[in-house]
């Protein structure tokens, strides 16, 4: 079993790096990608968790498996309006441009979330990107942690409710993030000999002509993988996608999309039950690299 869609607690997800290096041993999954949202922090400690627990009978690994951690990243970009995703695989994060790039969209996140603080202070919520930072250590701060934060303290009776009336797209606290293009997106992960691959692409609930158009030219800017396999999608659904990636010459990828408690009930490895990602599909998109 593979994985190629998980996230850690550096960015939404609520596992550590290790505690996914762990399950993934525990449960039988050979090969993830830990792919957090527009960081790579995590990626040192997977690696070191995989390289002391793989291959060893030990408590974290009673049945001795071998795991191949994947460094990987999700971009957010923006097209015509939309929010597309574009994950990294196999990327070389410490090349310099690479982390230039990451250090910029650091910048920007901290810089969105003082602005987001100080309206909630606005608000009457007397919070502080500080807060956050204590209440969430080492984890880059999303919507989401402001939403358990704002649960956490009674100022909301639940995480939607606090989108709903602060922190949605359209709520009073809500500040953009700064997004990049999806092939710029492309062009920065092949910088670092990555693999692109468009991230679920059924969720963009696009027509079907304007998607195979968003695919075509993401492949003309170097897309080699398209999301066909997700915990979601319904089995017409991922037939459709495997009709889309054959058309276009694109090759199938796949992911729970896994964030740990943050979306309850979805699995790691298998989605909400019946996802399966055959075991090729990683060694295809290396080859089609």
């Amino acid at each position: 079993m593979i994985d190629l869609h998980v996230h850690s607690r550096f960015s939404d997800g609520s596992y550590s790096p290790r505690q996914l290096v762990e399950y993934a041993l525990n449960h039988n999954i050979s090969a993830f990608a830990l792919t957090d949202h527009d960081t790579t922090a995590g990626l040192p400690e997977a690696f070191a968790a995989a390289e002391e627990l793989s291959g060893q009978i030990l408590p974290a690994n009673p049945e001795g498996n071998a795991l191949e951690v994947i460094a990987g990243i999700e971009f957010s970009t923006e097209y015509e309006g939309k929010d597309i995703h574009i994950v990294g695989l196999d990327i070389d994060y410490q090349s310099k441009r690479f982390a230039e790039h990451i250090e910029r969209f650091v910048a920007s996140r901290e810089a969105r979330n003082e602005k987001m603080c100080a309206l909630l202070r606005g608000c009457g919520i007397p919070l502080t990107y500080a807060d956050l930072q204590a209440r969430f250590p080492g984890a880059v701060i999303t919507r989401a942690h402001y939403g358990r934060f704002l649960l956490e303290k009674g100022y909301v009776k639940s995480i939607p409710e606090a989108f709903e009336r602060y922190i949605g797209d359209h709520a009073p606290c809500y500040i953009p993030r700064e997004k990049v293009s999806p092939t710029d997106a492309i062009s920065l992960i092949l910088s670092a000999g990555g693999i692109p691959v468009l991230a679920h692409p059924i969720l963009y609930r696009m027509s079907d002509r304007r998607l195979e158009q968003l695919a075509s030219l993401l492949k003309e800017a170097g897309l080699v993988g398209i999301e066909v396999f997700y915990s979601t999608y319904t089995p017409a659904e991922t037939r459709q996608m495997q009709g889309l990636a054959k058309k276009l010459g694109l090759t199938a990828s796949g992911g729970s999309d896994f964030h740990g408690e943050n979306k309850p009930g979805l699995q790691f490895g298998t989605g909400y039950g019946s996802l399966s990602i055959p075991e090729d599909v990683w060694e295809t998109l290396k080859q089609a690299r």
